[in-house]
């Protein structure tokens, strides 16, 4: 989770927001609202500090190496992965469709700004393996990246390392 140089072999994948996704969830939000209707039971309703990512897969037999993450400024950041295919014109994203463990990264507002980002280490090694897990079987995997206690999109670099599974 540093900026240490790359193996020569290692994929290094960046999370992108999916701009698309993320209005068509917002817009799923804004019309629930407008016509007084209740989100279906199980249903998982994108909050306005969320957003949808995507990594996608060139390759599918990976092993995961580690995470590199840049955050200016203080605030937590919090990664959870999905585990449907995403079709969102015919389906909306159930809460049993997110998986355990989540990453979540932060910077206190009282660290100096030079200060390392924390993270919980366990869970987020767990969470990138599950990543390469998923990544056997699919060529492109979703994320709700939340953004709390002042992070912010525009702030956050996110990406992560594999190694071919040779």
């Amino acid at each position: 989770m540093d900026n240490a140089k790359a193996p020569s072999n290692a994929i290094v994948l960046e999370f992108k927001e999916d701009t698309a996704l993320t209005e068509m969830m917002r817009l799923r939000v804004s019309s629930l609202q407008r016509s007084g209707q209740k989100r279906q039971d199980g249903e998982r309703l994108l909050l306005p500090h969320e957003a949808v990512y995507r990594l996608d897969f060139s390759t599918q037999e990976l092993n995961f190496s580690r995470w590199y993450f840049s955050l200016i400024a203080y605030g937590r950041v919090t990664i959870t992965g999905i585990s449907q295919h995403w079709t969102p014109d015919l389906t909306n994203l159930m809460t049993r469709q997110l998986l355990e463990p989540i990453g979540t990264i932060w910077r206190n507002a009282d660290d100096p700004e030079d200060s390392p980002l924390k993270w919980l280490e366990a869970d987020m090694q767990e969470f990138g393996e599950r990543i390469a897990e998923l990544a056997k079987v699919r060529k492109v995997m979703y994320f709700l990246f939340a953004f709390k206690d002042g992070a912010e999109a525009a702030n956050l670099s996110c990406s992560v390392e594999f190694t071919p599974d040779n």
